[in-house]
Parts: structure tokens; sequence; C-alpha cells
């Protein structure tokens, strides 16, 4: 077998230095654009292909970041539409598959690409990984001898497995900090969110009866009704108990409560997505959103703009923290900055038609 091609022979063809073909291919902006046609025509001639794992070994870095991330939707049921039911703003025949365009992209998807972006304006390849099972653990393991720095989106693994990886290499865990952490937290203001949701809907809509619904249980969702409590109390209000449903067992939930005429005047909820399940829901109970009850999110991801009716919520930065946990991640790895450390960013309200606004 032929010997492979080096960055030495890819230099002497192309008459630079070794530098100036490692810059060519990790850091082009640094090389003028010349230069680099002529490297990069050299490389193609010579068959070369850059050697990450020669390069790492060579710095002592990987020159990788990881993002741990999960597909919501991995180990769902198939969800399927039953004979004589119907999903508002879905053209789905019965018997399809339930793939509702409104559910992408959504938080993840928009953390991660601002991650992304920022990973490759930084010079830095991107692993991606992870799942909601009991195989997490060790793919994180894997993944952490692999890369400078890894992110993680919130609670999908022990707060002892993070730590223990965060020995090794800086993580950052998109969520807020735990008594016991001592690894960074990017996460938005849910408390200010909360505050502002229960503002509107008290004083603008003058409303006291609200349920709080979530569909899972993370460190965001529960400070999320944490906040909205305490909001609450502040103001003299009586909490009714949350609602935690799962996407089988929404319209079974709320059947109950319209069926006994205890439905609140709003249904506060933990993100956008379970926001859109609730209207959904209601819809098929012939509930209407806002005429009889609001409904509120958290996130302000695409598809609630886009919804019969469009949905109120709270918009956080997404793609500016995924930036920003590359840039720390960054820094940490390359001894610049040491210690953990919490962020919050600031959110804003999105007033929409499911509150009851024009």
């Amino acid at each position: 077998m032929a010997k492979s091609p080096t960055v030495y022979d890819v230099a002497s063809a192309a008459g630079v230095s070794t530098a100036t073909v490692s810059f060519t291919f990790r850091n082009p902006d640094r090389v003028k654009e010349s230069t680099r046609e002529i490297v990069l025509a050299a490389a193609k001639r010579l068959g070369y292909v850059p050697n990450a794992s020669a390069r790492s070994l060579a710095r002592g870095r990987t020159g990788a970041l990881g993002l741990f991330a999960y597909d919501f939707m991995w180990n769902a049921p198939d969800r399927r539409v039953a004979p004589g039911q119907s999903l508002p703003g879905s053209h789905l025949l019965q018997g399809e598959p339930y793939d509702d365009f409104r559910l992408f992209p959504v938080y993840l998807d928009e953390v991660q690409r601002g991650f992304e972006l920022q990973c490759w304006r930084r010079g830095f390849e991107l692993i991606l990984g992870g799942r909601q099972d009991e195989t997490g653990e060790n793919i994180i393991n894997e993944m952490a001898g692999r890369v400078d720095g890894l992110a993680v989106f919130p609670r999908r693994l022990a707060s002892d497995t993070l730590s223990h990886v965060s020995r090794r290499i800086p993580v950052v865990e998109f969520a807020s900090a735990g008594t016991t952490d001592d690894y960074c937290h990017i996460t938005a203001d849910n408390a200010g969110g909360m505050a502002m949701i229960a503002d509107h809907l008290i004083s603008v809509h003058n409303m006291t009866d609200f349920i709080f619904v979530s569909s899972v249980t993370n460190a965001d969702s529960e400070e999320r009704r944490l906040s909205f409590n305490e909001e609450l109390q502040r103001r003299g209000i009586a909490a009714r108990p949350p609602l935690s449903h799962s996407l089988a067992t929404i319209t079974q939930d709320l059947a109950g409560l319209s069926g006994a005429g205890s439905l609140p005047q709003a249904f506060v909820c933990a993100s956008d997505l379970v926001a859109l399940e609730v209207v959904d829901a209601l819809a098929t109970l012939g509930v209407s959103v806002p005429a009889h009850v609001a409904v509120t999110g958290f996130d302000g991801v695409v598809a609630g703009a886009v919804s019969q009716p469009s949905i109120t919520t709270i918009r956080q930065p997404m793609s500016d923290i995924g930036r920003l946990a590359a840039d720390m991640l960054i820094a940490r790895s390359s001894g610049e900055t040491t210690g953990s450390e919490s962020i919050v960013l600031r959110v804003r309200m999105i007033v929409r038609g499911s509150c009851g606004c024009a």
C-alpha cells in the first residue's frame, strides 16, 4: 500500500511552510486567499487528508468539543392519528405517523445550532452523542476522552457523573446550578420569565386561577413551576396542583378537568411544546383557546409563532446559550480561564393570541 501523503509533502509541493498548510485547514481566515488556493490544489493533487489524531497528539489537545444531546422523540411510541381524531393544524390521514411539522426546530435544535456555529467560528470540530437511557453514562465517558470540553443538556445525567467528567475536561450544563455541582452552568432567567407571565395574566387579563403543566421534570421546568407559584403566593393567590403529563395522556387528563367543570382560566406550560400539546388536546375536547381558556409557553420556538392560535411565551436566547457554552469550554480547555461559573441570560416576553391578546 502506498504511503499516505503528509503535511510535509503538501508544504513542499505548494512551496509554503507546514504551519501554513495547517492554518489552511484549521484556520483558513488566517491564510491569504491566493496561498490557500495553492495549498488546497497541492493537497488535492497529492490526495492529502489532515490527520486529526496526529494533530491532537502533537499539541496535547483534540481540537474538538462535545455536545451530549438527546432526541426527545427517540423512544416515544409511534404516534398515529386515531380513527375520528382531529389534530388542529395537521393534514395527517387516519393511521399515518404523527410527524407534526411544528415540533421542529425545538429548544435543543436552536441551542445546538448556536454551539455548532461557534465551534466552526473558533476552529473546533464538533462531536455529538447522547441517549436518555442507561447507556448515557458509558457514552459520555467515551466522549470525554475524545474532546477538549463537553456541553450537556439539562439533567440528562446524574450530577456526580458530570462532576467525575469535569475532573478531566471542562463541562457546561444548560441548566441552573445544583447545590453540589462543581462545573459550569448556563441557563435563561426562569424566575424572571415566570414573573412576567404571572404579571401579564393577572394584571392584564384579571385571572386568578391557573394550572402549571409540564411533561418532564428537570431543573428548568421545576424552577419555572416554583417561580410561578412564588409569584402567585406573593400576590395572595393559591396555586392549584400542577399537571405532569405524558404525550399519551394529556387529552385524558384535560378531559377529566373539562368533564368536572374545573378547567382553570389559564394553563401555564413549562415549554412551548407542552403548550402546543395542551392547545391540541383542548381542541379535541371542543375547548377553544383563548375563548374558553388561555395557554402560555416558555422558550420562544418557531412553532409557537406559526401555530393557531400563536403562543404567548417567554423567549430565551437559545442560540446565544449555545455560543456562550462553546466559548466557556474553549477558554477553560486552553487555560485562559479556570473554575466553575454559572450564567443566567435575560429573557423577554412575547405576547400573542393564546392568552387572549390580539
